[in-house]
C-alpha cells in the first residue's frame, strides 16, 4: 500500500506564497503520474497539477502561471509550489498518485487564504 503524506499547509494572506510537499512511500519514478487536487467546503475535488514520469506537467486553467509543481526523485517527494494566492484558492489539497488503475491518495492539507 502506497502511503503519500501532505505537509506544508496553512493560513497565507491573499497575494502570498506557500508551497505544498507530498513524500511518497516508494520510489516516484514507479507512478504513472502525480497529481494535486484540492476540495473547497461544500464542492467537487478539483484538479490543480500533475507530473507524469517523463517529467511533464500540466495545470488548471485557474491555477496557471501561478502555481508550479516539480519533483525531487531522491526524496520521494513532489511539490506545489503556490504564489499571488487568491481566496478562491481555500481548500484541502490532497497528493494522488496512480499506477495504472491503482490510485493512491494523500490525507489532505488545508490552505487558507484570508486577511
Amino acid at each position: 500500500q502506497v502511503q503519500l503524506v501532505e505537509s506544508g499547509g496553512g493560513l497565507v494572506q491573499p497575494g502570498g506564497s506557500l508551497t505544498l510537499s507530498c513524500k511518497a512511500s516508494e520510489n516516484i519514478f514507479n507512478f504513472n503520474s502525480m497529481r494535486w487536487y484540492r476540495q473547497a467546503p461544500g464542492m467537487e475535488r478539483d484538479f490543480v497539477a500533475s507530473i507524469n514520469v517523463g517529467g511533464k506537467t500540466q495545470y488548471a486553467d485557474s491555477v496557471k502561471d501561478r502555481f508550479t509543481m516539480s519533483r525531487d526523485g531522491a526524496k520521494n517527494t513532489v511539490y506545489l509550489q503556490m504564489s499571488s494566492l487568491k481566496p478562491e484558492d481555500t481548500a484541502v489539497y490532497y497528493c494522488f498518485s496512480n499506477i495504472l488503475s491503482r490510485e493512491n491518495w494523500g490525507q489532505g492539507t488545508q490552505v487558507t487564504v484570508s486577511s
